[in-house]
């Protein structure tokens, strides 16, 4: 039996203790939470050696900010924890029920997954706010970071894992998987004895590596092109502040702008604008041959390369477009399907935007940037579904349990 398999065997043990904690299971999420806080200093020295490394193997500002824990973040971690803490239990719910003609009465029940596998990248607050959603919703998890944040993530895991057991839960209900090398990765992936259902969070290359590798039941999470409309008839200001939030604001992140189009009517006078708005971050603007022509030679001309890219980075593709229609046809073709956004004041282009666009998070007049399980009342998420079965948009609570049938009868037999 390989470590992995162990951890497999031992998860699925602390499952079934989970499945029927009840409250104990706020309680650890709170002994988690005071022990992120109590532990800060040890959490940041474990940081510390991840983000020198980083520097060495010359990852980029980007994902170096990804990396990056301070103590500001690591207290949003706590926050983020008792916030979950704080919901209710959904185990037990009845999602629906009804009275058979026979008189057997049908229960749709909630129910946890099990064991949970999460496979992500440098973002270290994953390992807590993954652990914080999973034990709350019943499952045991098994995580399994990137090398870069391998001591952030050890650190951040055995802290949590003294603060379950410190309350009488398993600490296998929580386990990190400490291999980094792509073999551990790829037999995650195949472990569908222990795993009942695998997420991947991060870019492009690692949830296409899940999809085509796993024999585990995968939950895409979303590579984020997101993109931003300027309508004809945008509040222009509102428009310059919602895209330069959605750019600026954390750039590194999947729910960043990437794309803004630009109606035609209102290009020469609203480009301008946003470019001025953009220099005070160096945006550095990759533009068609329209934004080109009114902005000049500091756009790079933009391709095919930079309608479909996921920059995660001070950079925005820029297009110029002859209509709503079009701009939609362009999302259409490019999006990932993660947040799109809308700037007008026309309420008949809102509600075409709104029933055209087919993303998971389609906005009207706001940044994409609030497509977070937090901002939209979930507490902490283990990550944005982009596909259509089981989960789509921000996965909270709910969207990591499963549901069962409970019928209750007095003897009746199918005839």
């Amino acid at each position: 039996m390989t470590e992995l398999q162990k951890m497999g065997q031992k998860a699925k043990q602390a499952s079934q203790v989970l499945a029927v904690a009840g409250r104990k299971k706020k309680t650890a999420l709170l002994a988690i939470a005071d022990a992120l806080l109590d532990n800060k200093t040890a959490i940041l020295t474990s940081n510390k050696t991840d983000l020198e490394n980083g520097e060495k193997n010359g990852l980029t500002k980007s994902l170096l900010d990804r990396l990056r824990l301070t103590e500001e973040r690591i207290t949003g971690m706590a926050q983020g924890v008792r916030k979950v803490a704080e919901f209710d239990d959904p185990i037990g719910e009845i999602i629906s029920g009804h009275i058979a003609d026979n008189g057997m009465e049908i229960k749709k029940v909630r129910v946890p997954m099990g064991v949970i596998g999460i496979i992500f990248e440098a973002r270290p607050n994953v390992t807590s706010d993954a652990a914080a959603l999973c034990l709350m919703a019943g499952s045991a998890v098994i995580l399994r970071g990137g090398k870069e944040a391998i001591h952030s993530n050890t650190a951040i895991s055995d802290i949590m894992r003294k603060a379950v057991a410190s309350v009488g839960l398993p600490e296998d209900c929580i386990q990190l998987i400490k291999d980094t090398s792509r073999q551990s990765s790829v037999e995650l992936m195949q472990m569908s004895e222990y795993l009942d259902v695998l997420i991947p969070r991060g870019g492009a290359g690692l949830i296409k590596a899940v999809v085509e590798n796993a024999k585990v039941p995968v939950i895409e999470t979303g590579v984020g092109n997101c993109h931003a409309v300027v309508d004809k008839d945008a509040d222009l200001e509102m428009a310059v502040n919602i895209i330069f939030n959605g750019k600026t604001q954390r750039p590194s992140v999947c729910n960043a702008l990437e794309t803004v189009l630009v109606h035609k009517d209102v290009a020469e006078k609203f480009l301008p604008m946003l470019k001025t708005k953009l220099d005070e971050k160096n945006v550095e603007i990759h533009g068609c041959d329209i934004t080109r022509q009114i902005l000049g030679d500091c756009v790079i001309p933009a391709g095919e390369y930079d309608w479909a890219n996921e920059y995660l980075d001070y950079k925005i593709a820029v297009k110029v477009v002859s209509s709503l229609d079009e701009a939609i046809a362009h999302i259409r073709q490019y999006s990932t399907g993660h947040s799109e956004v809308i700037i007008t004041e026309n309420y008949s282009a809102q509600q075409k935007f709104i029933a055209q666009v087919d993303s998971s998070a389609v906005y009207v007049n706001a940044s994409t940037r609030f497509t977070d399980g937090g901002e939209f009342g979930m507490g902490a998420e283990i990550g944005i579904s982009t596909q259509k079965l089981h989960a789509r948009g921000p996965m909270g609570l709910k969207e990591l349990t499963s549901m069962k049938f409970i019928i209750s009868g007095n003897g009746q037999i199918r005839q």
